[in-house]
C-alpha cells in the first residue's frame, strides 16, 4: 500500500478518542459573517491522499459553511477503525470502505452509510507494464502480493472465477499492507492487490515506471467502495438535521471538486506531513473521479445510491465470506438521510 502506511504504528490509538461535541450534541461556532455553525468532525479512512481533495476543497470554498457546518477533518487509521469510532460517537461522521461497514454491521456495530460516493470499486491487480499483463489470463503462474483477510484478498477469488481462472492458477503471497509496493518494486512479486486510486500512482512515482491495472470492475466484478458513514449519535435527536446538511455539503463539495481538480488538489496543501507529492495526489484524484457512479446513477449527484447497487454489493461480500448474516439494505444504508436526487 502507499508508503505513508509505514507510519501506522506511530499513530496513537487515541486519534479519534475525543467526541466532536458536548453531551447534548450542541457544540457550535460563529462564521465570519456572524452565522451560527454546527461543529462537525469527519474522520477519514487514512492519512489524507488524493481521494480526499473534495473535503478540503469544500472547506476552503466554504461549501460546508454554507450548509451551516464548521468542519474539522481528521486523519484515520483504516476503514475498520473509522467504522468503530463513528459507531461509538468518537467522531460525528466517517469516510470508510463499504466492506468494512458491512462487516461491522454483521458483527453488531451500530453504524450506517449516508451514501457511497465511490460506487465503482478501485480494487485491482497492479503491475509494471513491462510485465506484459494485459488480461486476467496473463495472471497464470504469477505471484501477487496480497494481505490475508482484507477485502481485496477476500474478493480476488471471485474475480478469478469470473474470468475463468482458479485460485491455484496464481500464488498470493501474504504481505504486510505497507510492504506490497516494495514487493513489486524489488521483484519479489509480479503484482499486488490494491486500489487503482491509491497504490498505483504511488508505485509509479516511486519506481518511475509505468503501472498497469486489471480493474475488478472492468472484468465482471463491481461493488461499492468508500462513502460517508454515521453512528446513532448523529442520526437521531438534535444532530439528525446536521446529518442531512452534511450529506448535502459533501455531495456539493465532490461536484465542485470534479469541475476544478487542480484547485481541489491545491486545497490539500499542508493537510498532513504524510501528504504524497502533488503529481501523485493529482493522479490519485483523477482516477478517483472515474469511480463516482454505476450505470444506475450516471448523471446524478455524487453520493446518490440505489437499492439494487446495495444489494449487489451485499451479495458480493456474502459470497466472499465477509458477511455471514446478510440483512435488508435498510440495515446498512440510511436512505432517509441520504440524497434522493
Amino acid at each position: 500500500m502507499h508508503a505513508r502506511r509505514l507510519l501506522i504504528g506511530l499513530v496513537p490509538l487515541t486519534l479519534v478518542a475525543t467526541a466532536a461535541c458536548g453531551d447534548d450534541g450542541s457544540a457550535t461556532s460563529t462564521s465570519d459573517s456572524g452565522e451560527k455553525l454546527d461543529k462537525v468532525t469527519l474522520t477519514l479512512n487514512w492519512y489524507p491522499y488524493g481521494e480526499h481533495a473534495p473535503f478540503y476543497y469544500g472547506k476552503q470554498k466554504k461549501i460546508f459553511e454554507k450548509h451551516g457546518i464548521d468542519l474539522t477533518i481528521r486523519a484515520g487509521q483504516g476503514s475498520q477503525k473509522t467504522v468503530q469510532a463513528t459507531a461509538a460517537g468518537q467522531t460525528d461522521f466517517g469516510w470508510a470502505d463499504t466492506p468494512a461497514l458491512l462487516a461491522g454491521v454483521d458483527q453488531g456495530v451500530k453504524v450506517k452509510s449516508l451514501g457511497v460516493f465511490l460506487q465503482t470499486t478501485p480494487a485491482s491487480v497492479q503491475f509494471f507494464d513491462a510485465q506484459g499483463i494485459e488480461t486476467p489470463a496473463d495472471l497464470r503462474g504469477r505471484t501477487i502480493a496480497g494481505t490475508a483477510g482484507d477485502a481485496l484478498s477476500k474478493t480476488f477469488p471471485i474475480f478469478l472465477e469470473k474470468n475463468g481462472l482458479k485460485e491455484s492458477d496464481v500464488q498470493v503471497q501474504n504481505t504486510d499492507p505497507a510492504g506490497k509496493i516494495a514487493a513489486v518494486i524489488s521483484g519479489k512479486t509480479d503484482a499486488l492487490l490494491g486500489y487503482a486510486s491509491d497504490q498505483g500512482p504511488t508505485m509509479q512515482n516511486k519506481a518511475d515506471k509505468d503501472v498497469g491495472h486489471l480493474r475488478f470492475s472492468e472484468h465482471g466484478l463491481n461493488f461499492y467502495s468508500n462513502g460517508l458513514i454515521a453512528g446513532p449519535k448523529s442520526l437521531a435527536g438534535p444532530r439528525a438535521d446536521v446529518a442531512k446538511r452534511m450529506v448535502e455539503a459533501v455531495s456539493e463539495s465532490w461536484a465542485e471538486a470534479e469541475k476544478a481538480p487542480g484547485p481541489a488538489i491545491a486545497s490539500m496543501d499542508g493537510a498532513s506531513e504524510q501528504l504524497p507529492p502533488e503529481e501523485v495526489l493529482s493522479e490519485q484524484f483523477r482516477t478517483t473521479l472515474t469511480l463516482l457512479h454505476t450505470d444506475a446513477t450516471e448523471g446524478r449527484a455524487p453520493g446518490v445510491n440505489t437499492e439494487a447497487d446495495w444489494e449487489r454489493t451485499i451479495g458480493v461480500f456474502t459470497e466472499a465470506g465477509m458477511v455471514r448474516s446478510p440483512k435488508d439494505v435498510s440495515e446498512y444504508w440510511d436512505a432517509g438521510t441520504a440524497l434522493r436526487g
